[in-house]
């Protein structure tokens, strides 16, 4: 019964989940991957945010420490929703069954998990991961073959769904929170910045993303303090 309940709440997300990474199968294969390694990185990853930084950089030929620390701060956040989805765990669920869980806990999932109204069992999890987990891997499949198949003015236009979901995503919350609106626009002012004053062109794709994260993190950190910016929204 909770297997069954997991996999009915995981549906709307495994579709929205189909049709961003479908966006990331074509600019993957687009950008010179196969459709074998696009598939791989969606299944052993789970991560929209981190797979297209990663993609970025392995496309613009960095290395390996750019990649794991712009992973590193890109999915720091997964760490902190961990801790909290631990703590809504039955005691049935075990060391080994919490390292399973742990393997796909998107925001999606998370937000969906701690909406639960009862005790999160072991079941439940895996059916509410399982659908996304296909979902996601399965719109990359998808979209990498499309990417051979349809005409490149189409293939073109789809791989902008992703960016369109990056925007979804920052500007509902931009809109209803100053602090978030600033530190937004001061990671995209800075990232034009690195991007094309020349004097900067020396930095690489991963460099460029892990300045601007960081700078724009600090800036809301110093200016806008957690508690400053809850009255702000509250306002």
């Amino acid at each position: 019964m909770e297997f069954r309940k997991g996999l009915k709440d995981g549906i709307p997300i495994a579709l929205g989940y189909f049709a961003v990474s479908f966006s990331f199968g074509l600019l993957a294969v687009k950008g010179g991957l196969t459709s074998f390694q696009a598939v791989i990185i969606s299944l052993t990853n789970v991560t929209s945010a981190g797979q297209f930084a990663g993609l970025k950089i392995i496309l613009a030929g960095g290395t390996l420490v750019e990649m794991i620390l712009t992973q590193f701060i890109i999915n720091l956040r997964y760490s902190l929703m961990s801790l909290s989805l631990s703590q809504k765990l039955g005691e049935a669920v075990g060391i080994k069954e919490r390292l399973v869980i742990a393997f796909a806990n998107t925001d999606e999932i998370f937000a969906v998990a701690m909406g639960h109204v009862k005790e999160l069992t072991f079941g439940y999890m895996i059916g509410l991961q399982l659908l996304p987990i296909v979902g996601w891997t399965g719109g990359t499949l998808f979209g990498a073959i499309a990417s051979g198949l349809l005409p490149k003015s189409i293939s073109s236009a789809l791989s902008l769904a992703l960016y369109g979901m990056f925007v979804a995503i920052v500007m509902p919350v931009a809109r209803k929170s100053r602090p978030v609106a600033i530190v937004a626009l001061v990671a995209a002012v800075i990232s034009c910045v690195l991007y094309y004053v020349p004097i900067f062109k020396f930095i690489s794709t991963g460099i460029a993303i892990i300045i601007s994260t960081v700078a724009a993190s600090v800036i809301g950190a110093i200016f806008f303090p957690v508690g400053a910016a809850e009255e702000e929204e509250v306002q």
